[in-house]
């Protein structure tokens, strides 16, 4: 096998309100909204894009927010933890701004690192942790200053039905290296600077189910359409069924879902966010693709407004 995923490309999730939802991500953990588009299966639903400055492949979280939408639960079949990467030493500035605002927050040791454990206003479990490698981000919102200010993914913890053969797909369908376990967990490593260590929880958990709080998939890179093209060989090969090629306007996309019942995306990097808007001025204003711009009025009086603001402290 010669292809090698770089590692995550995006992570998409559920929620339930765009406003709480923009005020946790950019007010609290100061990414920033590179794009507010639709769900371009179901345009009365918001498609929102959070990452650095230019949403790098590898620091892209992306939400469906839905106020009449289900709560899930977190559990096997799903990815159980997005992980940030901090940079060295910044651990104890978050966690001042964490009870600055009021968010819980607990301390955890995994495989000889040092995480801090929270859960977004969803319930979707969110983990920072300090990591020397990748470049930072340029992007500084919220009192966050660029030396403190997350960098991207540093990975995910999959929960999986069926570890063993999670393990096999991310080592001889994706690429990954197995390179340590501890604690209860298998680790893997990509090359890429984001997004490239993966834990798997060696025992499973009972089920998940789908809805606001939980992951709905995750994305793996691939660096441009013609690799893309081998992927889908390729898996589909490994015995996946793999879906067409779809368009979604900042990458194109595959999916398949592996035998421990997580849904596994491969996505290009090229075109990116600045496809259809100016760098300065990502997540402005609301993009559609082509097909629903006959029906923008419609569509936007669908959608509840909100803004990306700083958030208040919270009184003592």
């Amino acid at each position: 096998m010669t292809l090698q995923t770089a590692g995550i490309h995006h992570i998409t999730a559920f929620v339930q309100d765009a406003q709480r939802n923009a005020d946790f991500y950019a007010g609290i953990l100061g990414l920033r909204l590179v794009k507010k588009t639709v769900n371009f299966d179901a345009p009365e639903v918001y498609h929102l894009y959070f990452g650095n400055e230019s949403g790098t492949p590898g620091t892209i979280i992306t939400f469906f927010p839905s106020p009449i939408g289900r709560k899930g639960r977190i559990g096997s079949g799903m990815v159980g933890v997005t992980t940030y990467a901090v940079p060295a030493g910044s651990l104890g500035f978050w966690e001042e701004r964490l009870n600055t605002y009021g968010i819980s927050y607990t301390t955890v040791q995994r495989i000889g690192e040092t995480y801090l454990s929270l859960a977004d206003y969803d319930g979707l479990r969110v983990e920072l942790v300090e990591r020397e490698e990748g470049p930072l981000s340029a992007w500084s919102f919220g009192g966050i200053p660029v030396e403190h200010a997350i960098k991207g993914f540093g990975g995910a913890v999959l929960y999986s039905i069926n570890p063993a053969s999670t393990e096999d797909t991310l080592v001889h369908t994706l690429g990954f290296e197995r390179v340590a376990e501890g604690d209860g967990y298998v680790r893997f490593r990509a090359e890429g600077p984001y997004g490239n260590i993966i834990d798997i929880k060696t025992d499973p958990l009972p089920f998940g189910a789908g809805g606001s709080g939980t992951v709905h998939h995750i994305a793996w890179r691939a660096k441009d359409d013609a690799e893309q093209l081998e992927w889908r060989d390729f898996v589909q090969s490994r015995g996946f069924h793999v879906t067409p090629v779809q368009d979604r306007n900042y990458f194109n996309a595959i999916y398949f879902r592996e035998e421990g019942g997580i849904l596994f995306e491969i996505a290009t990097d090229p075109p990116g966010f600045a496809n259809d808007e100016d760098p300065d001025h990502l997540g402005e204003k609301l993009m559609l693709p082509a097909w629903y711009e006959p029906h923008r009025a419609e569509i936007e009086r669908n959608l509840a407004p909100f803004q990306v603001r700083e958030i208040e402290v919270k009184a003592e």
